[in-house]
């Protein structure tokens, strides 16, 4: 089991840390704290042993439909977390837009937040971006039961990964804003690319200006596949965690 009780967070700059108690959810709070007043880089990261749990404030200064490309920093920045504390030879691949899998099993994902009136030529006042990880599946019984799911803790990862993980994602989220910053939207999105599955060499995945997955091959029609990512394909609404 991920441990709870584990050192304080040691995060880049402008990153703070609250850390919840119980069963608290690392999405609601963020978004409450964004509503009530938006610090940019407050990290909020849940205490449930279960899962690992993350949600962090930004605040853009592009209208929405630039600004939510934050999703795919974000979604990188997770999967480069993952990566760096994985076991070798085990892939780390997304399902777009939002689904995290480790070597094709589903291990969480990640969401967008923002004003729910924020218009798509306005600018958002604040975005949130949230992340979960299985942790454990030991609440659900036999894995046998659940076999399109996979754990930190099944797949070997050291058992106080909890800190690690955030603090990985927090160094590369950073990584992934100066790069977007300094080199623009095409750089910022290209770093997601390596995170999407290839079942033959001949395919490309290229990301458009306005954030959709374009996949090509030879003698096929490109799919486009637009960027919304609500958590709607990996998060269990009931449960309040990513599906088993």
């Amino acid at each position: 089991m991920i441990a709870a009780d584990a050192p304080a967070l040691v995060l880049p700059p402008p990153f703070r840390a609250v850390t919840l108690r119980g069963r608290e959810d690392a999405h609601a709070r963020a978004c409450a704290l964004a509503e009530a007043g938006p610090e940019a880089g407050t990290l909020v990261v849940g205490a449930r042993e279960a899962v690992v749990d993350l949600a962090v404030v930004l605040c853009p200064g592009e209208p929405l439909r630039v600004a939510r490309l934050a999703g795919l920093v974000g979604l990188a920045a997770l999967a480069e977390a993952v990566g760096s504390l994985a076991p070798p030879d085990k892939p780390v691949t997304l399902d777009w837009p939002d689904t995290l899998r480790f070597d094709r099993a589903r291990l969480g994902g990640g969401r967008l937040a923002c004003p729910p009136a924020c218009g798509e030529d306005a600018v958002p006042a604040w975005l949130v971006f949230s992340a979960m990880l299985i942790a454990s599946k030991r609440e659900a019984g036999d894995p046998g039961l659940t076999p399109d799911s996979t754990s930190l803790e099944e797949e070997g990862f050291p058992a106080r990964s909890r800190e690690p993980l955030v603090e990985s994602f927090a160094r590369h989220l950073m990584k992934g804003l100066e790069v977007w910053a300094e080199d623009g939207v095409p750089a910022a999105a290209a770093r997601i690319l390596p995170y999407l599955p290839r079942e033959r060499p001949s395919v490309r995945w290229r990301i458009a200006p306005d954030g959709a997955a374009c996949r090509e091959e030879p003698g096929r029609e490109t799919l486009r596949l637009p960027f919304r990512p609500d958590g709607a394909a990996w998060l269990d609404p009931a449960r309040g965690g990513p599906r088993l």
